[in-house]
């Protein structure tokens, strides 16, 4: 657990800056953001992560690998090398929830001019956005934009998200990434995001895993 090699740091005896050395790397906490999600190919984290040349992307994996926070692996049914988080890795899931979260009023305007938007970032950004949502019975739907669904289930011990879940919800939500979004962060109201997108299903339900209050 050290910083890597490189004479880009700030030099500072600090928590803060010597955190920064490891994740304030341009694309950094986008690659963390892929690994909470799931493990990945290098194949499979270059298409998540539009924009990114593959020798900067080879040369960020090495450097998170080096201070620790990834390692790679061999996944069960998976062929070749996957990388995936390390357990000290993984703890940087609060900061990047954190970060979701302060960045709500900033997502309230939906993509900008040449902004691009994968679908299982979505089940990054529910997580944090209600990772204060409780309920004693346990409520799955489903979330489906640009034909991609996750499936958001909120229980006693708070809200799941998962990519192409085994079983179809018997209720899902069709909408933007706009409308997902303000819906999870209580900009939207259940009956507003109805109007807006396309429910199918028991709106109760809906109401029960993204209802405020």
């Amino acid at each position: 657990m050290r910083p890597p090699n490189s004479t880009r740091t700030y030099g500072q005896y600090c928590g803060l800056a010597r955190a920064l050395d490891i994740i304030g790397e341009r694309w950094n906490l986008l690659i963390v953001r892929e690994l909470l999600i799931r493990p990945a190919r290098y194949s499979d984290l270059h298409a998540a992560l539009p924009g990114i040349a593959t020798n900067l992307l080879a040369e960020r994996l090495r450097g998170l690998e080096s201070a620790g926070v990834i390692r790679r692996s061999l996944e069960p049914g998976v062929r070749g090398v996957s990388y995936r988080l390390t357990s000290w890795g993984e703890e940087l899931r609060g900061t990047v929830d954190s970060l979701v979260t302060w960045s709500a009023p900033l997502m309230a305007s939906g993509p900008q001019h040449e902004e691009t938007f994968r679908t299982h970032w979505l089940v990054v950004a529910l997580r944090a956005l209600m990772q204060d949502k409780r309920t004693e019975t346990p409520t799955v739907v489903g979330v489906e934009v640009d034909g991609t669904l996750v499936a958001v289930r909120v229980d006693a011990t708070g809200t799941h998200a998962m990519l192409d879940p085994d079983e179809y919800p018997a209720t899902v939500f069709h909408g933007e990434p706009a409308t997902v979004l303000g819906l999870a962060s209580g900009q939207l109201t259940v009956q507003q995001a109805a109007e807006i997108g396309e429910l199918r299903g028991d709106t109760l339900e809906l109401a029960a895993v993204f209802s405020r209050g």
